[in-house]
């Protein structure tokens, strides 16, 4: 830094090269202007140097790009190649930024948004994938990403989640419980989790727990996608606007300058459309979803498609009746155990409960279908996973309540029940950070 410093003044100031007839006006002519020149390199340099310093504070930065505009922020998600997936580093840099800026007085409003044409596609399921043999491999990005869901939800700075494209698991985590979601024509959302022998998690089973009659249940075991008018009927998005004026509001928001809730509302409703539903919405066949959908059990949820499908008019239920056959029994009944428990449950209790589903799913307690549909799924791409077990009736009620079983107290998730503590309770203060044998490889 001392050498170009050094460097700028001296290029800066040289006079050197003037010719031996320059006036005496034109030398002060020039020096000004050279001291002006000078000036001005300072001051980039310096801004440089402040730059520098800001990203030393929240270091490697290429997974998530932060920009601090006067009392403006935005988080742009960069892991464009990978749909903004989800990974370890993404979690550690956005809950970095999130924290600073809470607790930074000029920081009013925050705007997240992905960079390419995806919002965010929910967790890495490579790296997942990658960890399986070694113990508890992935459970520093679980806590973390867990933890973080909470405090996005509670956050106190006004929030605008600009969601252009993809959108789906626990990358809508990251949109639904803001003061604002903006979705446009191209917004798609789901929560494909059973498909590949998972669950619904990242605050799931609260969110859709919480949907009109059992849109949920529908949602949770189906996969079934939403587009963005869908997304705002629905109420899990606030506006719509068309992905041809999306980069002209977030300009309008960042010259607002204000983190004012009702001002930001206003420009947000200059640019927004009003939703109207195509015919063929699901959301227009709320009679049939909750039909077969507030049924007790899978298989009866699936006996009442099957009732359901076959009737005129209900061609639709069909793609969602031969999903369900599709994917993972055991998946199938976890989720729908774990919406149901979140109709009673609040959102640090529903995120608690899948912290402990996740990492018994992933330490293979029961079954390792999440593997095996990840495998199916992106690794070999034949999409002919091999569930075990193969059927629902093979599914035992009794080992399925092992994964629900709670964990001592310590090993939870550590949410902060106070305000004044509310960004305690990190991964790096909690028993995990201090297992000394988490790295070791699980034997074959």
């Amino acid at each position: 830094m001392r050498g170009n410093f050094l460097f700028i003044v001296k290029h800066s100031l040289t006079i050197s090269h003037l010719p031996f007839s320059t006036s005496h006006c034109g030398i002060v002519s020039y020096f000004l202007h050279s001291l002006h020149t000078l000036t001005y390199s300072i001051f980039s340099f310096l801004h440089q140097m402040a730059s520098a310093a800001a990203a030393a504070d929240i270091p490697n930065e290429q997974d998530v790009l932060g920009e601090e505009i006067d009392h403006v922020r935005v988080i742009t998600l960069n892991r464009p190649k990978q749909l903004n997936a989800i990974s370890p580093n993404l979690v550690f840099l956005l809950a970095q930024y999130l924290e600073k800026w809470e607790k930074d007085d000029k920081a009013e409003l925050i705007i997240l948004k992905g960079a390419g044409r995806a919002f965010c596609a929910g967790g890495d399921l490579r790296v997942f994938y990658g960890g399986r043999k070694t113990k508890d491999s992935c459970l520093e990005v679980v806590y973390r990403f867990y933890w973080l869901c909470h405090h996005i939800s509670t956050y106190k700075k006004t929030q605008v989640a600009l969601v252009h494209g993809i959108s789906m698991g626990g990358g809508a985590a990251l949109m639904i419980p803001l003061k604002f979601s903006v979705v446009t024509e191209k917004t798609v959302f789901a929560t494909p989790e059973a498909s590949f022998g998972f669950h619904t998690d990242c605050g799931f089973s609260y969110y859709h727990s919480r949907l009109p009659g059992y849109l949920g249940e529908y949602l949770a075991l189906t996969g079934a996608r939403l587009n963005g008018k869908e997304l705002v009927a629905a109420g899990l998005a606030t506006h719509i606007v068309s992905s041809e004026k999306i980069v002209e509001l977030e300009k309008r928001l960042i010259s607002l300058n204000s983190g004012d809730v009702n001002a930001v509302r206003s420009v947000i409703e200059e640019f927004s459309s009003e939703v109207k539903l195509d015919e063929e919405s699901i959301l227009n066949k709320k009679s049939v979803i909750d039909e077969c959908f507030s049924k007790d059990s899978v298989e009866e949820i699936i006996k009442s498609l099957e009732v359901e499908s076959s009737k005129e008019g209900n061609g639709w239920l069909g793609p969602a009746l031969k999903g369900l056959k599709r994917s993972s029994p055991t998946a199938l009944k976890v989720a729908l155990r774990s919406v149901r428990e979140g109709r009673n449950q609040s959102l640090s209790e529903c995120l608690k409960k899948e912290f402990i589903l996740t990492m018994n799913i992933l330490r293979t307690t029961i079954s390792e279908d999440m593997y095996e549909g990840i495998r199916a799924l992106t690794i070999d791409k034949d999409n002919a996973p091999k569930w075990d077990p193969p059927s629902l009736d093979k599914v035992d009620d009794e080992k399925l309540d092992l994964i629900f079983k709670l964990f001592d107290k310590e090993l939870e998730l550590q949410i902060p029940e106070s305000v004044d503590s509310r960004w305690d309770g990190k991964y790096e203060n909690s028993v995990y950070a201090a297992v000394p044998n988490r790295e070791t490889p699980i034997p074959s």
